[in-house]
């Protein structure tokens, strides 16, 4: 989020120093055209939001599902715990979006599977799983951070693995990592830009089609990044809520 406000000057500056003249007019709401493309660029914040919610969804459970293995005591679940984490973390996301997008689909067919995967199941299977490998680190760093007397606690009562995590654990833990969580859906909301490439109609796609009709790009991306600063805002101030609703009822 600082950087990109500490890109707006930065452009604003060297549109003062060119030759070529700022045309603001392409996004001026005040004239049909330009309230036309703020129109079409706003248009597809809809679809950012709904490939970053589901995104986020399925990384949350994920990572839950990754991180368990890496908390056993058996060697063999946190090495592969590790092997998982490891290998899905050295992976760019845009050369894992392309084969997710291109290659899945060959995998299927190989399978005798006629599977196709669409821009927009192809953007949410990328972003959650690239996403997964970081969410299950924040995962088991809270889970860790819970005394291991409650779980002695929890199993002197009764209590098995599953519930001492359901009922004594997980509840402790989600209150530390809410907010590394909330950093990792502004880093899903963001890194959703690169569904443009594969055709997802949304934030990026619909301003890279604007510049392509309308050849003003630093007008354009200028307008792209304050909707993402909007989202990140908004998300920011939920989390903020959220986080002292979580503590007001932790205090009652």
């Amino acid at each position: 989020m600082k950087k990109a406000l500490l890109l707006i000057p930065l452009l604003l500056l060297a549109g003062c120093s060119s030759s070529q003249t700022w045309g603001w007019y392409v996004i001026d709401p005040r004239t049909d055209s330009g309230w036309t493309n703020v129109k079409f660029l706003i248009s597809g914040m809809g679809a950012t939001i709904l490939i970053s919610l589901i995104a986020a969804a399925l990384s949350i459970v994920i990572g839950l599902l990754v991180a368990l293995p890496g908390l056993s005591e058996k060697r063999g679940w946190r090495l592969l715990n590790r092997v998982y984490v490891e290998f899905i973390r050295a992976i760019p996301l845009l050369p894992m979006l392309f084969w997710v997008f291109y290659g899945l689909p060959i995998v299927f067919q190989s399978m005798g599977l006629n599977i196709p995967i669409d821009p927009f199941w192809g953007a949410i299977i990328t972003l959650a799983i690239s996403d997964s490998a970081f969410t299950a680190e924040i995962y088991r760093a809270g889970i860790q951070s819970i005394a291991r007397g409650q779980r002695e606690a929890a199993q002197t009562i009764g209590l098995n693995y599953v519930q001492t995590m359901r009922y004594v654990i997980l509840p402790q833990a989600i209150r530390r990592i809410l907010p590394p969580l909330a950093n990792q859906f502004i880093y899903i909301v963001k890194m959703s830009a690169f569904a443009s490439v594969i055709g997802m109609q949304e934030l990026t796609r619909r301003a890279n089609e604007l510049v392509v009709t309308e050849y003003r790009p630093l007008e354009i991306y200028t307008l792209l990044i304050f909707e993402y600063l909007i989202l990140v805002l908004i998300i920011s101030a939920g989390v903020r809520w959220l986080e002292r609703r979580m503590g007001a009822d932790e205090r009652g």
